[in-house]
């Protein structure tokens, strides 16, 4: 591996060729967000004069431990967060296509540095620009202080998406001298990342930084309200013992990384980690946006994967041996629905009438928590004034008792359908070639097909055409499903 060097606005970056593709991680994007600066947007990063080291991985957000089981762990923590990597096939002044990749993980949890992500394939599988980011979470990203902190900390709430934009201003201001195109950039996440994504596409203060965008797994229609938000720092200063009055701010900016990495809670989940509609840097909900024209020129790519419920019901015995649940039980186990309980389970018993109980209770929990949220989403677009297309599709690859589950694309739509990231076999690196080069064309011109697919029509509420990824297979379908999906709307 040789060093390779590429300057931009705040300094030259050393960074590494791995056999053809330049690799640049860590590369501070912001100032450190500590101190007095802890809370507050982002700041601009002091320049440096000597090669920054751009060789390694830089830390990711303070974080709770709990995670999925599967999820890769953090090999280094700190509130100088602020980093972003870059793939490039060469720093050779082209105008290559950029794919900015926001990680997964609720908005508590996760890195840009995960294996999963690592962009080296899909940079020279499609020759794009790939990026990868590390921002604000938890507590320290999404803490709604605007009624303690005063004019000064009305975006408190949100200053982890205000990293993102400020990430997607360096890829504007420097990408060119990595070989990409700043008039061609696609963002995409998956999970708690296609919900940042969402909220991306609401944002004004984001307006023109991108240009296609894709939501995997993760459609957000709407943002916290300010009332629950502040509950919930309510409820964190109680675990901290700090009062809500003056001079709360102080004490917990005082306070050490730690003690708010521990106060923040467990997993992903909890209100104290979700963007607010705060009225100025997210001010509408995104499906409101969509709806009303916001964003028109950006094409919009979304889906889901087939068995989304598997991560969320990953100790269900009856994953492992479906004998473990009844049909009789199912009532019980869809009790959340009320009302809508008998006739949902009804509509998937006639849609699916071999299907035994375990695979009942993980579609209509997929559906309900991933499915129709993307279709609801999109038909909210097509219900504007957009003329750019959307496009819909479905990961039904599965493997083992998670079946197809959430987040299980990503290895193919990243062409890393190898060691460490997993096993691979000629049908897997079949599909993620498919996969891939599907991404690739998205973010080339906005539209995903290629010669490798059937042809794939843009999604209407007519035809609602979506493309099924499959193991030896991938065929686009009107309405996959459809019985099922027309039970939600009942």
């Amino acid at each position: 591996m040789t060093e390779t060097i590429v300057s931009t606005q705040s300094g030259e970056v050393a960074g590494r060729d791995q056999g053809g593709i330049l690799a640049f991680k860590g590369i501070p994007y912001a100032a450190p967000p500590v101190g007095a600066l802890r809370f507050a947007p982002p700041a601009p990063v002091e320049p440096w004069s000597e090669p920054f080291d751009a060789r390694e991985y830089g830390p990711s957000c303070p974080q709770p431990e709990a995670r999925p089981e599967g999820w890769s762990p953090e090999t280094h923590e700190d509130e100088d967060c602020l980093r972003l990597n870059v793939w490039a096939p060469a720093s050779d002044g082209g105008k290559r296509p950029v794919m900015v990749f926001f990680h997964g993980g609720g908005y508590t949890i996760g890195s840009g540095s995960w294996p999963l992500y690592e962009g080296r394939s899909l940079a020279a599988r499609g020759d794009v620009v790939v990026v990868t980011v590390n921002h604000r979470l938890g507590p320290f990203g999404y803490l709604h202080l605007a009624e303690l902190g005063g004019p000064e900390l009305a975006s408190s709430g949100n200053v982890g998406m205000q990293d993102l934009v400020v990430s997607l201003e360096w890829v504007r201001d420097n990408i060119a001298g990595f070989g990409g195109d700043p008039d061609n950039v696609m963002i995409f996440g998956e999970s708690g990342g296609g919900s940042k994504v969402c909220h991306l596409l609401a944002m004004p203060s984001a307006k023109g930084l991108f240009h296609r965008a894709a939501i995997q797994s993760g459609a957000a229609r709407y943002s916290l309200a300010p009332e629950r938000a502040g509950d919930a720092t309510e409820k964190l200063l109680e675990k901290l013992g700090i009062d809500a009055g003056p001079g709360a701010v102080d004490k917990l900016r005082a306070l050490p990384a730690e003690a708010l990495r521990t106060a923040g809670g467990r997993g992903m989940g909890g209100d104290a980690a979700s963007p607010v509609l705060d009225g100025e840097v997210i001010a509408r909900h995104p499906a409101h946006a969509l709806r009303d024209g916001h964003a028109p020129d950006v094409p919009l790519l979304i889906g889901t994967t087939f068995d989304e419920a598997t991560l969320f019901l990953g100790a269900e015995p009856a994953l492992r041996d479906p004998s473990k649940l009844g049909m009789d039980e199912l009532p019980a186990r869809l009790s959340a629905f009320g009302d809508r309980a008998e006739p949902l389970l009804e509509a998937y018993k006639a849609s699916r009438p071999d299907a035994d109980a375990i695979t009942l209770l993980l579609a209509i929990n997929t559906d309900a928590s991933m499915r129709i949220p993307s279709i609801k989403l999109a038909e909210k677009r097509l219900q504007g004034v957009s003329q750019a297309p959307v496009w819909m599709y479905i990961f039904c690859w599965a493997a083992g008792p998670l079946r197809s589950g959430h987040g299980f694309e990503l290895p193919f739509c990243f062409d890393n359908v190898h060691e460490p990231v997993m096993r691979p076999s000629p049908s897997r690196k079949e599909l993620g070639a498919r996969m891939a080069d599907a991404w690739i064309a998205f973010a080339r011109g906005g539209d995903p097909n290629h010669d490798g697919l059937p042809p794939w029509g843009a999604y209407d509420t007519d035809r609602r055409t979506t493309m099924l990824f499959d193991r030896g297979e991938c065929r686009a379908e009107s309405d996959p499903w459809g019985a099922e999906r027309q039970a939600w709307f009942k």
